[in-house]
């Protein structure tokens, strides 16, 4: 399974998850089989401004199949659920902390992540 989270900067499992999944510089990809982790990539992203449907399609071409984020709008993961591809919102901390926390089954989520930011931005101007 391939996991994207977005994050901060490019410390890989060292990372901070970005507060905004649309704002993030970069992704932390990562493959867990069998229950742990086999490979790490980040990649920055790779437009300065996106489309709707960039990034989910960005996501979908390097494999992603979970997306773990904190905030995130509701257009944006409609997207990503009409690519086939998971989404988790209210994660934060670091990359590794929230992968790790995942594999056990034990992720714990800001479930009032919507009220605490502006999500959805592209929602409200187009």
């Amino acid at each position: 399974m391939r996991l994207a989270l977005p994050c901060i900067d490019d410390s890989g499992l060292k990372s901070e998850i970005s507060p905004h999944f649309g704002r993030s510089p970069f992704y932390t990809f990562v493959d867990v089989v069998g229950g742990e982790v086999r490979g790490v990539e980040v990649v920055p992203v790779p437009f300065e401004e996106h489309g709707l449907g960039d990034l989910p399609n960005f996501i979908k071409e390097r494999g992603g199949e979970v997306v773990i984020a904190y905030g995130m709008g509701g257009r944006a993961i409609s997207f990503f659920q009409q690519l086939g591809i998971k989404v988790i919102t209210g994660a934060s901390g670091r990359v590794g902390d929230v992968v790790n926390a995942f594999i056990k089954g034990n992720l714990s989520v800001d479930r009032e992540w919507k009220s605490r930011g502006e999500f959805g931005h592209h929602e409200q101007t187009h």
